[in-house]
């Protein structure tokens, strides 16, 4: 389904209970609009993890601790605000009557035909529920406006072209991540329910300061989760994990050896608190960062969250009703402390097997692709060369033509003189001979008077 519209429906959902809730007069009508609204509250948690997964991937860590913070926020104020709502508590005589008034009203005939809604008693208790509720459809439109924009249709085609990601033991760490999630969602939530009872019976605390010590739990959890946003932008999802593994450690150790020790429950709650803000978010942006999670994935491990969430506070409350002395509360703290410090190392040793030998196998293919490319310059040089050495063979060629044709010209020239030449003195010597020949001085001499004459000179 498109998440804007999934998301839009479970808030709209939400809204109808909470405008419900109020006026239901029957136990059965109340378990079914609860029902209804931890159903859809469920697809919220499961959708809105998605959701920021498939529009940032990896890079989604503070926008996971945002979302979270958000719960956090919510859980902290909800209370104080029901709490003005609803006024000072009543005192146990208007309880006690008004207890009485209800037993009569079972007892007579009218109590058979009670209709299933009708407006509740306390006013301010409707106007708490109210205005929650109009809130909440407030936000059930703006996903519905998300869903008829360009920009939903954007981060869709973005989301399906997203390269996916699956690690080699994908589903080996989905179950550890389920059982990373139960263990740790349910001692947050053990400790959360159960540190007021805890206080008052087993160390002493008057109800004032246990309400205190429970404030300061979620206090500190939800500040830590608001610093989270800030902090996730310069830290890996893992080593907010680890960090979170040490304080949960240590914080639950004090707890269990001072646990009667009102000092000790005030720090160690405090850091406890700190510690277990950041886990669950932390979590999900580290598995986004080896496999790609998806709609089934996600529902999978926050149903093991669910689960712990609904398990182990109900076991613990038996245990600690069944042995008052024991620190139940404390122990199950340190339990899951170990627990999850146990699995993330397994789980981080799965995850990055697979990816270091793929980082390998990309880093040799990225060598390779690179001496392919000087590969395919040093080709192109040699081509360039190969080019020149053409270029200048050729011209060359010219020039070795060009001089022989020079050379032939000029022989051709040479020999065209000489020809002339050999002519010209050939015809000067038979005009010389002619004109020796029919000269009337030389002819009436003989040949023998020419030595006389000659010898006559060198006289």
């Amino acid at each position: 389904m498109n998440p804007f519209l999934l998301l839009g429906v479970s808030m709209l959902a939400t809204t109808v209970s909470l405008y419900l809730v109020p006026f239901c007069k029957t136990a059965v009508l109340l378990i079914v609009m609860t029902s209804v609204f931890g159903a859809s509250m469920g697809i919220l948690d499961t959708g809105g993890n998605v959701l920021i997964l498939a529009i940032w991937g990896d890079r989604g860590a503070p926008h996971m601790q945002a979302l979270h913070f958000s719960f956090a926020l919510g859980a902290f104020l909800a209370p104080l605000l029901a709490k003005l709502a609803l006024g000072p508590p009543a005192s146990a005589e208007n309880h006690t009557q008004a207890a009485g008034n209800r037993s009569a009203l079972r007892l007579s005939p009218e109590a058979d035909s009670e209709p299933l809604f009708g407006v509740p008693d306390n006013m301010s208790l409707l106007w708490a529920y109210a205005v929650i509720a109009t809130y909440i459809f407030v936000v059930s439109i703006f996903l519905f406006a998300l869903l008829f924009t360009k920009r939903s249709q954007q981060e869709k085609a973005k989301t399906s072209a997203q390269r996916s990601r699956r690690a080699k033991y994908h589903n080996a760490l989905l179950c550890l991540l389920f059982l990373f999630f139960f263990f740790y969602v349910g001692a947050e939530v053990t400790y959360g329910s159960y540190i007021f009872s805890f206080a008052t019976t087993h160390a002493g605390m008057t109800e004032g300061e246990a309400a205190g010590l429970n404030s300061i739990f979620w206090g500190t959890f939800a500040t830590c989760r608001g610093l989270a946003i800030f902090f996730a932008t310069c830290l890996q999802p893992g080593t907010m994990i680890v960090l979170s593994n040490i304080g949960s450690l240590l914080s639950s150790l004090l707890l269990v050896l001072f646990n009667k020790s009102p000092i000790c429950l005030w720090i160690a709650t405090s850091v406890y608190g700190a510690s277990m803000a950041t886990t669950f978010p932390s979590g999900i942006s580290w598995i986004e960062q080896y496999t790609t999670i998806r709609g089934k994935a996600a529902a999978f491990f926050v149903v093991g969250a669910a689960l712990g969430e609904m398990a182990i506070p109900g076991v613990i409350g038996i245990l600690q009703g069944r042995y008052p002395d024991l620190p139940v509360v404390m122990y199950t703290s340190l339990g899951s402390a170990v627990a999850t410090a146990v699995l993330f190392p397994v789980m981080y040793k799965l995850a990055t097997s697979p990816l270091s030998r793929q980082q390998k196998e990309h880093r040799k293919s990225e060598d390779q692709k690179s001496l392919l490319s000087s590969s395919g310059l040093n080709d192109q040089e040699e081509e360039d060369e190969e080019d020149d050495a053409e270029r200048w063979n050729a011209m060359d060629f010219e020039v070795i033509e060009m001089d022989d044709a020079m050379r032939i010209s000029v022989e051709e020239t040479a020999r065209n003189a000489v020809v002339e030449s050999t002519a010209e003195v050939s015809s000067q010597f038979h005009s010389d001979a002619l004109v020796c020949e029919f000269s009337p001085v030389t002819a009436g001499k003989s040949p023998g008077n020419r030595p006389a004459r000659s010898q006559d000179k060198r006289d």
